[in-house]
């Protein structure tokens, strides 16, 4: 759009308010939000006709107050949020959750045009009430309690014209305005019909949003779920009212009290409806519905689909019992749930963790080898500490050996341990190796892939045989300990191309359990507070707490490094943090702003300590004729060009792990500019 055009439509949009206030004599119909709002504007609020005013920003300590004031409905709207804002961003909308007052408390939009949206107000922290934006989508709807679209010349101020912009109202249990949810476009276009599926599309989400809440605030309720159809009643039902254990309905969702209005009653111990003459009497459920409360208390044990009919006048409604969450689930004498609490600390719904959860606790007392599966970071560590503290030999001792993290040189010695003078530079009186030390206990192999192979025959003796000799010694010792072994590489591969034996292996594998990578896991929220929660006492911040824009964008990130860079996140915001609520400012760059994070990853993979010496211009020259002599070395660095230097990806290929593939690489010179084009 042209400057002239934009002059031109901001004086046309100019005399067409005129031309209202001239023409309007009172307050319009009451079809006509807009025509509603403009009146407020020229009358109640002082606005001039044709003003561009600049968007208000708050200051972060203000968005910071109004964050923390809607902090538990953000935790429960971040879900619905991000799943609107995943179907609306390839259209090029932005997307706004505001509180009660207008001020955006949470944003979705692109990061490359985030300078230009902060300019039109979409962005966090944004002051869209109406007594200061004019009339637009939420504060208009926040004046109105109603849904409705404010597209292009419907905005009162000349600097909104341009945009579109579509919001719907989320109320609490008692009818009281939360939140507006918002989508808004930067360049809409000029047909207004153009917005009539983002209206139903913004509605439908708020109701979700504001149903969800309702759930989480009497989550220890009984809840009857009611709707005109059978079959989607139970998965998403219309009608949520909130029982007493009295039967009295004590909350309502806006669909629950627009039945009660009809019917000319009220929430117990609400105030009633603006304008009645007299408040009704409270409602009991079992009167709305015209039968014993048993009837619906026993729909859950009479009803094979959970459902049952009830008529109120002429109208049929299907409900469904959602009961009260307990304080405490019951033990069931089974197995499966058998409550082991070093194990079920571990991990919250996550469906793959509870069936490695559930072999782990079928698996800790036996005199069988586990083999711990899964990427770098994910835990396995902590898994097999866990079922060593939950094991009959909890109290002994609990030996972790990372094989990757030996040198080759020392390895033996460490493991074996040696006898007084087996080789120079050893202790005079020798020393317990690692096995030894772990009689009674258990012995955590660690990295098992990365043991030379030279090393794993004298491994398999030891297993087999339940006996170590140490270097120098002429008799064995006999060890009594479990084995527990992990490996993030793929053993069955290394054990077809000869680099792990055969039979070590099918000696580590009595049983496996695999752990799931943290981006796959559904119970990222749970483990993030268990970890906060270590994290309290350890620093001793007894009242540390994560706001739910952190929790949103820790849930958001892929975590690469899985539980261990989980871990470090924590560690670097508490520190950062000034106060006792982490924000998402407090997060590292990598978590608030992924993308340009990625991109500085991807133009540098490997680590600076391995990289050290490579970054002269002489020495990569010479590097890199060593390079074309070297077949392996070619060989490796037309591999790492071909994988875009995903060094996780080249290791894979390779069967090795990352650590051997950052020595390959310092040992043949490789680096970015000395690669094969």
């Amino acid at each position: 759009m042209t400057a002239f055009s934009t002059t031109l439509d901001h004086r046309r949009h100019t005399d067409q308010l005129l031309q209202f206030a001239r023409s309007t004599r009172g307050m319009p119909e009451a079809a006509d939000l807009i025509g509603r709002s403009w009146w407020r504007c020229l009358q109640d609020y002082g606005l001039e006709p044709g003003r561009q005013q600049p968007a208000r920003i708050l200051t972060q300590s203000a968005l910071r107050e109004h964050q923390d004031a809607a902090d538990e409905l953000l935790a429960v709207a971040r879900a619905g949020v991000d799943q609107l804002y995943r179907s609306i961003q390839s259209l090029g909308y932005v997307l706004l959750l505001t509180d009660s007052r207008g001020i955006t408390v949470q944003f979705h939009g692109r990061q490359d045009q985030h300078d230009v949206l902060r300019r039109a107000g979409l962005y966090l922290g944004s002051d869209w009430s109406e007594a200061y934006a004019g009339t637009c989508a939420v504060g208009t709807c926040i004046q109105e309690q109603a849904a409705l679209t404010c597209h292009r010349g419907d905005h009162f101020d000349g600097a909104h014209i341009g945009l579109t912009c579509t919001a719907a109202p989320i109320f609490d249990p008692f009818g009281k305005l939360l939140a507006v949810l918002d989508i808004s476009a930067l360049n809409a276009p000029d047909v207004r019909a153009s917005q009539t599926f983002a209206l139903h599309l913004t509605q439908l989400y708020a109701r979700m949003i504001e149903d969800a809440y309702f759930l989480r605030c009497y989550r220890r309720q009984l809840i009857f779920r009611a709707d005109e159809s059978r079959e989607l009643v139970a998965l998403n039902g219309r009608i949520l009212l909130a029982l007493d254990h009295n039967g009295d309905i004590v909350a309502a969702n806006t669909a629950g009290r627009r039945l009660l209005d009809s019917r000319a009653f009220s929430i117990s111990g609400a105030s009633s409806a603006a304008g009645r003459q007299s408040s009704p009497s409270p409602m009991a459920l079992a009167d709305l519905l015209g039968c014993p409360l048993d009837d619906v208390l026993s729909i859950n044990h009479d009803c094979p689909d959970g459902v049952r009919a009830f008529r109120i006048a002429q109208q049929t409604l299907y409900g469904s019992l959602i009961e009260p969450v307990q304080e405490q689930e019951p033990l069931r004498r089974s197995d499966l749930s058998e409550r082991v609490a070093e194990l079920d600390a571990l991990a919250g719904d996550d469906a793959a963790m509870r069936k490695t959860l559930q072999q782990a606790k079928r698996f800790r007392n036996r005199q069988v080898s586990l083999l711990i599966l899964g990427e770098t970071g994910s835990g396995k560590d902590v898994l097999a500490n866990a079922i060593h503290r939950s094991s009959e030999r909890g109290k002994g001792p609990f030996i972790a050996v990372n094989c990757a993290a030996i040198p080759e040189s020392l390895i033996e010695s460490e493991l074996f341990g040696y006898c007084p003078g087996a080789f120079t530079g050893g202790r005079s009186k020798g020393a317990k190796g690692l096995i030894q030390q772990a009689h009674g206990g258990t012995l955590f192999l660690d990295e098992i892939g990365d043991m030379p192979l030279a090393l794993q025959t004298r491994l398999l003796r030891v297993l087999a045989e339940q006996q170590v000799t140490p270097l120098g010694a002429d008799k064995p010792v006999t060890v009594d300990c479990r084995v527990i072994a992990a490996t993030h590489q793929n053993l069955p591969e290394r054990v077809a191309n000869g680099s792990f034996r055969a039979d070590l292996y099918y000696r580590l594998n009595g049983a496996t359990l695999t752990l799931p990578p943290l981006r796959q896991r559904a119970d990222r929220e749970f483990l993030m507070r268990s970890l906060l929660n270590a994290l309290k006492v350890r620093v001793r911040r007894p009242s540390l707490r994560l706001r739910a824009d952190a929790v949103s964008a820790l849930l958001a990130w892929h975590w690469p490094g899985n539980v261990r860079e989980l871990v470090n996140v924590l560690g670097y915001a508490e520190a950062n943090a000034e106060t006792d609520v982490i924000t998402v400012a407090q997060l590292p760059e990598s978590i608030i702003r992924p993308q340009q994070a990625y991109s500085r990853l991807q133009q540098v993979e490997v680590p600076d300590a391995e990289c050290s010496g490579l970054n002269d211009r002489s020495d990569a020259d010479t590097m890199a004729g060593a390079i074309d002599t070297d077949p392996q070395a070619r060989q490796l660095a037309q591999l790492l060009e071909q994988q875009q230097w995903n060094l996780s990806a080249v290791a894979r290929q390779l069967n090795i792990s990352r650590p051997t593939l950052y020595r390959r690489i310092r040992r043949f010179g490789i680096a970015r500019q000395t690669c094969i084009q």
